[in-house]
């Protein structure tokens, strides 16, 4: 985090709280979808995401300047890429076959996944108020899964594969950390992105996307992915990871109440208190310390 003016502290919460509000789209769009499926779904969302961006590394530095933005990445960019790429693909397949708020909920902890992974891998020691809020986490996510294991398999399969996004991302935070690199996010995503349309795109043929899919999918690529993207890079420069984490799940919140009022997807009383304990233990985690500090 940069140092900040109070005018610039309040433009980047509002430019988060924005880029959440674009996140949190997904699922209300894909409940519209006529007759995409998983991989293209995926691959038609990275597609736009990609062209989005390479928009805009275009027109804010000039195609050389672009080319050599994504290639200064190197080799830890390309596998910070991967790691997106599997996220992108295991979101877009998650919702397909689980609820908008199973998926979020799960993605969700992103941050207590990289905690678990750190202290096995690096080391890093985790604090007691960590571990509570691992077990309470892990507690709600079994109310989940026990709901979803006797109501549909589908479902059940929908939030194993959602747990491929928050492992790769702790598998990407984690790989950074200990090879000591620093990877700027907007080319990562960008390589993400095209690594998940190379991925996804022989599991995607024959197309059988109609044009209002291809439409749908497009507006997720761009503006539910793409932009937001390019505007947390900037929020992010006058907010700490707390902040930025905290506003973060503000997602998880907004992505079922749209998916519910635009697509009639009600979420089930097990989803609600198991996502609850989960959003709880979160927030406390990154609250606590902050707390802990004020006095300091």
């Amino acid at each position: 985090m940069t140092s900040s003016t109070p005018q610039q502290h309040r433009r980047a919460i509002l430019t988060m709280v924005l880029a959440t509000f674009m996140w949190s789209i997904a699922g209300v769009f894909t409940r519209h979808l006529d007759s995409a499926k998983s991989f293209e779904v995926t691959f038609w969302r990275s597609l736009f995401c990609a062209i989005t961006l390479i928009v805009w590394f275009v027109y804010t530095r000039g195609a050389t300047g672009a080319a050599a933005y994504v290639r200064a990445s190197g080799r830890s960019g390309l596998i910070s890429g991967l790691c997106w790429a599997v996220m992108f693909t295991c979101f877009m397949i998650a919702l397909t076959l689980t609820s908008t708020a199973n998926t979020l909920i799960v993605n969700a902890l992103s941050p207590l996944f990289a905690t678990i992974l750190a202290w096995a891998v690096l080391k890093t020691p985790i604090a007691t108020r960590t571990w509570l809020a691992i077990a309470a986490a892990f507690a709600g996510m079994v109310i989940m899964f026990a709901s979803e294991a006797q109501a549909s398999g589908a479902a059940l399969f929908g939030m194993a594969v959602a747990f491929g996004v928050p492992v790769a991302s702790a598998i990407n935070i984690v790989t950074l950390k200990r090879t000591g690199a620093h990877v700027d996010l907007a080319p990562a995503v960008l390589l993400g992105a095209l690594l998940s349309c190379a991925i996804t795109l022989p599991l995607s043929l024959p197309f059988v996307a109609s044009t209002k899919d291809v439409l749908l999918l497009a507006i997720l690529g761009i503006f539910q992915l793409g932009i937001p993207c390019v505007m947390m890079v900037r929020a992010s420069a006058h907010l700490t990871a707390p902040e930025v984490a905290l506003l973060g799940l503000l997602e998880v919140l907004m992505g079922p109440l749209w998916s519910w009022l635009g697509a009639g997807e009600t979420p089930g009383a097990s989803t609600l208190i198991g996502g609850a304990i989960v959003l709880a233990a979160l927030v406390a985690n990154e609250i606590v310390p902050r707390r802990q500090a004020a006095p300091a």
